[in-house]
């Protein structure tokens, strides 16, 4: 491996040069039965023809304008996703750990609109929410957190799957919102119990707490719907995708909540990311 690249994988002795479908062709002609998709991004297959063609007929008319004009595409993909989800608004970036830094963002902004000054957001022992700070500080694994303390304060952790440990903390004023995947993905696949997820919409309903899914490894038709929170009869306020969206191109959304105060407006984001935001009214 070349040394201009920093080592920060245990990268695998081998070099792909092209795909098709669920096939994979090394450097030296083999070929591979592809069982890791991109680590669960290629849904749809390895140069699918239709998502091929979208890219290419787009690259070659227009890559970029900023998100300081209107983007047809962008408000098109929007509307799709409302009406999959039956979320609202829709903010896009670029990967999985920008949309959770979008939601730890919204929830901050939420605490501060309600007069909390250290708002507090309620995470997962064993949960992985991404590699950049605030993200990094939410996921519940001291192996990949090593090395990068000091950690940003405001996120207490909890055992995943443990109701009672996160009602035990509704008497801290500081708390505005529980962030979970509805499974765990580098956590091991740890699937709840059922009812796990209807039980935090309840807390959070209880405790006027924001209810935050972390759906980048379960969203897009991972687990049998198009998001996982589909199958427990409960909505979340924010949730975030990554690139399953895109069959592995960067594209990443996250959505605030409708029915909450909180909401990015113009200047409180500069960079494309996305959030999806609740309608208003009763769930």
């Amino acid at each position: 491996m070349s040394d201009a690249l920093m080592q920060t994988y245990a990268r695998i002795p081998l070099t792909f040069e092209r795909g098709e479908g669920a096939w994979l062709w090394d450097s030296e002609g083999n070929r591979y039965l592809d069982a890791v998709s991109g680590i669960a991004v290629c849904g749809l297959g390895h140069c699918h023809p239709k998502v091929t063609a979208a890219i290419q007929e787009q690259a070659a008319t227009l890559v970029h304008t900023s998100n300081i004009y209107r983007i047809q595409n962008q408000e098109r993909l929007a509307e799709r996703l409302r009406s999959l989800s039956g979320m609202e608004t829709a903010f896009f970036c670029n990967s999985g750990t920008e949309a959770n830094e979008a939601a730890i963002k919204l929830a901050r902004l939420y605490g501060h609109q309600r007069g909390i000054k250290k708002p507090t957001i309620v995470v997962a022992h064993g949960s992985f929410h991404g590699r950049t700070l605030a993200a990094l500080s939410a996921t519940g694994n001291p192996k990949i957190q090593a090395g990068f303390e000091p950690l940003l304060e405001g996120f207490e952790h909890v055992p995943y799957n443990d109701l009672k440990a996160v009602e035990a903390l509704a008497d801290n004023d500081q708390v505005v919102a529980v962030l979970v995947e509805p499974l765990t993905g580098e956590g091991g696949v740890v699937v709840p119990e059922e009812g796990y997820l209807r039980g935090l919409r309840e807390l959070c309903d209880r405790n006027n707490w924001l209810l935050m899914l972390d759906e980048v490894q379960t969203g897009m038709g991972r687990t049998g719907s198009w998001f996982a929170f589909q199958q427990t009869g409960i909505v979340p306020d924010v949730m975030s995708l990554a690139k399953g969206l895109g069959n592995g191109f960067p594209i990443a959304p996250a959505w605030p909540p409708a029915r909450r105060p909180a909401s990015f407006r113009p200047a409180t984001m500069a960079r494309p990311s996305a959030a999806i935001r609740l309608p208003a009214g009763p769930r």
